[in-house]
């Protein structure tokens, strides 16, 4: 039987074409994998905070879009107060009250009136960044800043009985534009499992009028440390340190606030109920002009009451 004879430039040619659409069929492999993987929606983590408040600073949870969010916020006089059960009776107690609507599923504005100066403060918080479940972003980063007014007045006659005239009754200020205070805050917050979510907070607080207390300063930096344990499905522990950066030449405007506490929630409502050294409710009178040392016997009772409405 004669040998069969194989042709060496067939089987080149063949083994050219194997190869040939295996480099074809790569790419579209590779392509197809790519889009199936971008096909896929991130789904956002759950929210790092029950509320929008973490005690005396804002959190990054941002409500959906047509949400309406009451608050109602209390804190009373030192517990060091002789005959006050605690603060309880004390004299200098301060209470906010405040709404807040989502124009967007990450947009909120929210106006709000305090005791403590007769403040009218406008606000605003923006989710910028939204932490996923897949952990491709870290983190939540949300922007929170405000506009407060001072509503105080002063009697409207001169010692002697004449009345002042309208254009000088600007209360304790020289101008209108005196009265307004400003507050910027960056949050950073994460959720790191079902229990522990933690959150960084620096913030940037400004006074068109100062005291002389402050020589002239008129801005401060500050930073907060903040965050929750579950220890339920319905309770928590939380907590808020606030600590200012610029530092003024006056010690006693150069204290960290502390506050500790719990928080009790459902599905439309959370209650905040701590200890701490702020008074001032609105942030930027917190960082700027807090003189309560808690370290010093400066300590009082707080809380927080919110309660959601969905449109």
């Amino acid at each position: 039987m004669a040998p069969r004879i194989t042709n060496t430039k067939d089987v080149t040619m063949k083994n050219y074409k194997i190869l040939l659409f295996v480099f074809l069929i790569i790419p579209v492999l590779c392509f197809s994998q790519k889009k199936a993987k971008d096909s896929i929606v991130e789904k956002p983590a759950r929210p790092a905070f029950e509320s929008a408040t973490l005690i005396d600073n804002a959190s990054n949870v941002l409500f959906n879009k047509n949400t309406l969010e009451v608050m109602m916020q209390h804190r009373f006089g030192l517990i060091e107060e002789k005959n006050s059960l605690a603060g309880i009776y004390g004299a200098n107690s301060n209470i906010r009250i405040a709404l807040s609507y989502a124009v967007l599923d990450w947009v909120t504005v929210g106006y709000g009136i305090t005791k403590k100066n007769r403040m009218s403060d406008f606000n605003l918080k923006v989710g910028l960044l939204q932490q996923t479940r897949s952990g491709s972003i870290p983190v939540n980063i949300s922007y929170f800043g405000n506009i407060a007014i001072d509503g105080r007045s002063f009697d409207t006659k001169y010692p002697n009985g004449d009345f002042i005239p309208p254009d000088a009754n600007n209360g304790p200020f020289l101008k209108k534009q005196d009265r307004y205070s400003y507050f910027h805050q960056l949050i950073i917050a994460k959720r790191f499992n079902s229990k522990v979510s933690l959150q960084i907070a620096p913030s940037l607080s400004h006074f068109n009028a100062v005291n002389y207390g402050y020589d002239g300063e008129h801005d401060r930096f500050s930073i907060a440390f903040g965050g929750r344990y579950k220890v339920s499905p319905q309770t928590a522990l939380i907590w808020d340190i606030s600590t200012p950066v610029t530092q003024f030449n006056d010690d006693k405007y150069n204290i960290t606030g502390f506050s500790f506490g719990a928080e009790f929630s459902t599905s439309a409502h959370t209650f905040q109920i701590f200890m701490t050294n702020f008074n001032s409710i609105l942030p930027q009178f917190n960082y700027m002009k807090n003189t309560n040392d808690f370290l010093n016997g400066g300590t009082l009772f707080g809380f927080n009451i919110t309660r959601n409405y969905n449109f």
